[in-house]
């Protein structure tokens, strides 16, 4: 592969989404080839996967039910979107990868991370992110930004109380101590502008370091 998988992650509210709309615009300016897309979803067959783990509706799905339906959407997702861009060169940034499944499923589920780490090297055969940004912020501020965003989509996980948004939080937080060189925090609590910049910084300290012209 030559091109460069970033990923970002985090709690609910940590405005992933809208950096992300940003991020593209101003890689595309600087001339890069990108291509932003989103987990679970980002092609028909994982956008339907997605439709059944997150309507609210599906209150009675099961926690391993669930690990089982986000690795499958990410194998489909990878094969179809994601590798095919990579080998052409381009720098793929996803709303989510692997780590919201050991965060959200492994951890605050309780299933165990090393378990649901396996499940998702079967889908993924080792193709991990070459660099994940974490935007750290509290789940309580996190949790305010959705009830005051009346336009983002509200769904299954919206519903967990917020001591398991606490324990999404800590998750990431081991992961964080776990894959130091990958995993890089970004203070979400911050402007949407501010934000941007922080990951601009990141990213071009990234690229540079593997010898790419920003």
């Amino acid at each position: 592969m030559s091109g460069y998988f970033i990923t970002l992650e985090g709690g609910e509210g940590a405005g992933k989404t809208s950096v992300l709309q940003l991020l593209e615009q101003t890689l595309l300016e600087k001339g890069f080839d990108v291509l932003a897309t989103r987990e679970p979803g980002g092609i028909e067959i994982a956008e339907k996967i997605r439709h059944i783990i997150l309507d609210p509706v599906h209150t009675a799905m099961d926690s391993r039910t669930e690990a089982l339906l986000y690795a499958a959407a990410r194998r489909q997702h990878l094969m179809e979107k994601v590798l095919p861009a990579l080998e052409q060169g381009k720098i793929v940034l996803c709303d989510r990868f692997i780590d919201s499944s050991l965060a959200y499923q492994g951890y605050a589920r309780g299933l165990g991370i090393d378990e649901v780490f396996a499940i998702n090297q079967f889908a993924i055969q080792n193709c991990m992110p070459d660099l994940t940004l974490f935007f750290d912020i509290e789940p309580k501020k996190g949790l305010e930004r959705i009830i005051a965003n009346k336009d983002r989509e509200k769904n299954r996980l919206d519903l967990e109380e917020l001591h398991f948004h606490e324990q999404v939080y800590k998750a990431y937080h081991l992961l964080v101590k776990k894959f130091p060189k990958r995993i890089q925090i970004i203070d979400a609590e911050q402007s949407l502008e501010q934000v941007n910049i922080q990951v601009m910084k990141k990213i071009e300290r990234f690229i540079q370091f593997k010898d790419y012209k920003i």
